[in-house]
């Protein structure tokens, strides 16, 4: 028995290019329908599931960016790529927000589409079949009358350990992000309320990379645009794999743990304090334990030249009064290091 063929959506005004990408597509196995419209998509999918929709934004009636939300809350399980002749970086950004896998800026060769197709559709099985499993995990704790939470949280753990196996570049990060986070929030004076919620949020913050594509995740260059679009999409995918789970604050956490302090990070809409405080504490110790680790692309910097480039970028990227505590932090852990070493000298 051969496998089923995957259901593509072509939406698109230009009768041409549906033709071209249906041709081109059923050619390599994809089973493809068309519609004209947003409109016309949307009774498509009501009638028939469909794995992945590619739907141009500028459209006669309602413009593909109103249908992809609808599209998004109602066929959670069908993947969507979003294709126009603007290349705009705000315009990709919001596409992406709102839940797009990718975006394809015409005029595109095929195969740009293609490679788009294989990732956005990886992506969403990966996604699915997380969610799944998460569904699962609910009703079992349920049945058996088991706390969720320390169930989820002995998974998610078991899950972040699994992919870190696979990068020996990345092994133990998390950890590592999650403690020195919790020592910045202490210092900060935080509640045990608000460590808690910090503590989550670290140790969920990466969690959306199950649907990266690794060979993007740890390409030995410099990545493309198509490229770092496709990893940013973590920070959208995470919140939505365990929003079950956990309360509105660490989605809030984990959704804006890349934005910048001084609103210019990929797609954010919010910054400086807007940006909630344990976000702000994530995306400064993301990036130095980052810097103080051996890359593909390049050797791990000295905690001394990692903390003169978060102290460089302090007021743009990172919020300044979390970033000198995190600097305080990591001298007084040097001072004691070399009073330890001076007295077993």
């Amino acid at each position: 028995m051969t496998d089923p063929k995957e259901k593509v959506l072509l939406v698109d005004d230009e009768e041409a290019i549906r033709a071209i990408l249906n041709k081109g597509l059923a050619l390599r196995g994809f089973e493809c329908d068309e519609a004209e419209t947003g409109d016309q998509a949307l009774e498509r999918l009501e009638r028939q599931p469909t794995d992945l929709v590619i739907m141009d934004i500028n459209m006669p009636g309602r413009p593909g960016s109103e249908i992809l939300p609808i599209i998004t809350e109602n066929f959670p399980e069908t993947a969507v790529i979003m294709a126009s002749g603007v290349s705009e970086p705000k315009v990709i950004a919001e596409c992406i927000q709102s839940g797009a896998q990718d975006y394809l800026t015409k005029p595109f060769r095929f195969e740009q589409v293609l490679q788009s197709v294989n990732g956005a559709l990886d992506k969403r099985r990966v996604a699915v079949e997380i969610q799944r499993y998460f569904k699962q995990l609910e009703k079992d704790a349920a049945d058996h009358g088991t706390d969720l939470r320390k169930v989820f949280q002995g998974e998610i753990i078991d899950l972040i350990n699994t992919l870190e196996a696979y990068d020996s570049y990345t092994s133990g990060h998390t950890g590592k992000v999650t403690d020195l986070c919790l020592s910045i929030g202490t210092q900060m004076g935080f509640t045990p309320e608000q460590l808690e919620d910090l503590r989550w949020g670290a140790m969920l913050h990466d969690v959306g990379k199950v649907a990266v594509d690794p060979d993007i995740l740890n390409k030995p260059g410099e990545l493309t645009s198509s490229e770092y679009r496709h990893i940013m999409t973590h920070a959208i995918v995470g919140p939505s794999l365990v929003k079950p789970f956990v309360n509105g604050r660490i989605i809030d956490i984990i959704s804006h743990h890349h934005d910048h302090y001084d609103g210019t990070g990929f797609g954010q809409t919010i910054r400086g304090r807007e940006i909630p405080v344990e976000s702000r504490i994530i995306a400064v110790v993301d990036a130095y334990q980052a810097m103080i680790s051996d890359r593909p692309y390049r050797k791990a910097m000295s905690p001394l030249d990692a903390i003169e480039e978060i102290t460089w970028n302090a007021g743009s990227q990172f919020d300044p009064i979390v970033s000198n505590t995190l600097i305080r932090l990591v001298q007084q852990q040097g001072f004691r290091e070399a009073a330890h070493r001076f007295a077993k000298s």
